[in-house]
């Protein structure tokens, strides 16, 4: 095993288990019921290396709900239908606002500031919906995940979604607000329910860092070859997971941990570190602006230790 294999196994275990003895969690996702009920002790963290070695520590292979996540692939998938003429309906800015965010769209008439927050991603929900019934977007959604990830078994967690339609009012008025101004072209319903239910996608952060290694390889699976995406579409979403990724934290996760990244209030972070692997980690408390309190803890060491930041060292 050579000694760059034998570090980042011993940096993957020594975080994990700093992690899970410190007390301070964050809080879980309680306005979600479903994601009130989740474990906040746990903690898992997977990095894959650009040579395909996985380093893999904690509750690496639980399931949990990837929430904001998705939003990556679904604005992956919505460039690929529509180009940059997506860029007409959703702006590339950081938000400096909540993610659910009323008074920023009704300043910006209708317009999200970017594919991120919340109304940006119903937005591009609303794009890979056009010319579909709900069920066959979704289905191409939860496609294109199992296809990156190389598992047929990733699902969508029923319970989440239904959890997030009950209880998605301030979504429901970011999509009729949008609506009003034709940035949402189909009916409200259906663009919701593709939305509520490919945030409830179910994986684990091994799932995740698979799927994730495009971004980290110029758009490429490393392993195949298989481009999913031009070299400078994936920069570009590099770019737009670096600047906007975390809600108004994402200036502060730059600061910090130096690299790509998206996260969900699931308590999970996908990030990316270009030409050097792809990270996926899970813990579900939560910051004040919604985004793992751990997870971004756990990131700062890692790339601190490995000296992944795209910043230098």
């Amino acid at each position: 095993m050579s000694r760059t294999v034998t570090d980042l196994d011993a940096a993957v275990n020594e975080i994990a288990d700093e992690m899970r003895r410190r007390p301070d969690r964050g809080e879980v996702a309680a306005y979600i019921p479903e994601l009130a009920r989740v474990d906040p002790g746990a903690f898992g963290l997977v990095v894959i290396a650009a040579d395909g070695h996985v380093a893999a520590a904690g509750d690496c292979d639980t399931p949990f709900s990837i929430q904001s996540i998705s939003k990556v692939f679904t604005l992956t998938l919505a460039l690929g239908m529509v180009g940059d003429r997506l860029w007409r309906r959703v702006g590339r800015e950081p938000s400096g606002s909540p993610f659910n965010s009323i008074v920023q769209l009704e300043r910006e008439r209708g317009v999200p500031r970017n594919p991120f927050i919340n109304a940006g991603a119903i937005a591009v929900t609303d794009l890979i919906l056009s010319g579909h019934q709900p069920r066959e977007a979704l289905g191409e959604i939860l496609r294109f995940m199992q296809f990156l990830a190389r598992d047929a078994s990733i699902t969508i967690d029923e319970a989440v979604a239904a959890s997030e339609q009950r209880t998605g009012f301030r979504n429901i008025a970011l999509a009729n607000y949008m609506k009003s101004f034709g940035v949402v072209d189909n009916p409200v319903d259906y663009t919701l329910g593709v939305y509520f239910h490919h945030c409830a996608i179910s994986m684990s952060c091994r799932q995740l860092a698979t799927a994730g290694r495009f971004l980290a390889h110029s758009g490429r699976d490393p392993e195949t070859g298989l481009s999913v995406v031009q070299v400078e579409r994936a920069r570009r979403i590099n770019a737009v997971m670096l600047t906007c990724g975390h809600y108004d934290g994402s200036g502060e996760f730059a600061y910090r941990v130096g690299l790509p990244g998206k996260s969900g209030v699931g308590g999970g972070i996908l990030a990316v570190a270009p030409g050097r692997g792809s990270i996926a980690v899970w813990s579900p408390g939560l910051d004040a602006s919604g985004n793992s309190h751990l997870g971004r803890a756990a990131l700062e060491r890692l790339t601190k230790r490995l000296g992944w930041s795209i910043f230098g060292l």
